[in-house]
């Protein structure tokens, strides 16, 4: 059986995971719910940035640099940092930027662990509620102010009875995916909007059985693979292929559920 962390030790990469968000935890809860300065991203729509993204990745490069300096970087507010090897560790700061200057906690700090382009381990922490969700080889697992527990997808395999989730309608239109999305929603139970990074995390867990999105970046997306690869669900492209990349992605409980998706979303 090959060793999905080719050769790391499982225990040093989950301390490194826990402890680069706990690094960017301070800095994130230091701004939320606080006036903020939010820089624009985009010449035209909005991509909002904070200090307190910018800060948190600093930190979590910290950490990360500290225990594998030989390790790349991939991050979503600075440059990469080159790898020696085979390993980039992937971060966004603050998934959901726009959830965080709007007070919702739905936005999340991201880190994950590649390995020759292919995500093998990955955490979402949800620092205001307490909540850490992991992805490792062999299971995911969620904590919620330090007891953990293992998490499995809902096993859902039917379109009509799966509960959807997308970030915003508007990422739909920008990308000339509406009736994409329309079908997929006309075909399944119920679709909630605005949940980022959460909702992924909630898939895992077995809570949301379908998350669709277009035009993610790499560092949206990579980080949650593990998590819910490892907790049973599938993850890919909407033309079915590896979602490490970004792009338009789709999420789902099961492989009946996942390839059902697909189609709808395909027509």
């Amino acid at each position: 059986m090959t060793d999905a962390l080719a050769g790391l030790d499982a225990a040093a990469v989950r301390a490194t995971l826990l402890a680069a968000a706990e690094a960017a935890a301070e800095r994130t809860l230091a701004g939320f719910r606080t006036p903020l300065a939010v820089e624009n991203k985009w010449e035209t729509g909005f991509d909002p940035v904070t200090a307190a993204d910018k800060d948190a990745e600093i930190a979590v490069r910290a950490v990360i640099g500290d225990r594998f300096p030989d390790h790349g970087i991939i991050g979503e507010e600075w440059d990469p940092k080159a790898s020696l090897g085979d390993f980039d560790w992937i971060v966004d700061p603050i998934d959901g930027t726009r959830a965080f200057i709007s007070g919702v906690p739905v936005w999340g700090t991201l880190i994950g662990l590649m390995h020759r382009g292919r995500a093998v381990a990955g955490l979402m922490a949800q620092p205001f509620t307490g909540e850490t969700w992991m992805g490792l080889p062999g299971g995911s697992t969620y904590s919620r102010n330090g007891s953990a527990a293992p998490i499995r997808t809902s096993g859902v395999t039917e379109l009509g009875r799966a509960k959807i989730s997308a970030t915003s309608p508007d990422i739909f239109e920008m990308t000339g995916t509406v009736d994409n999305i329309g079908r997929l929603r006309r075909a399944t139970l119920q679709c909630r909007w605005g949940l980022d990074c959460y909702a992924y995390s909630l898939l895992a867990a077995g809570h949301i059985d379908i998350v669709a999105e277009a035009a993610l970046k790499n560092v949206d997306i990579s980080p949650l693979i593990p998590i819910i690869e490892n907790a049973g669900g599938v993850v890919t492209t909407w033309d079915g292929e590896p979602a490490e990349s970004g792009g338009n992605c789709i999420a789902a409980a099961t492989p009946e559920l996942h390839t059902a998706a697909l189609r709808a979303l395909n027509g």
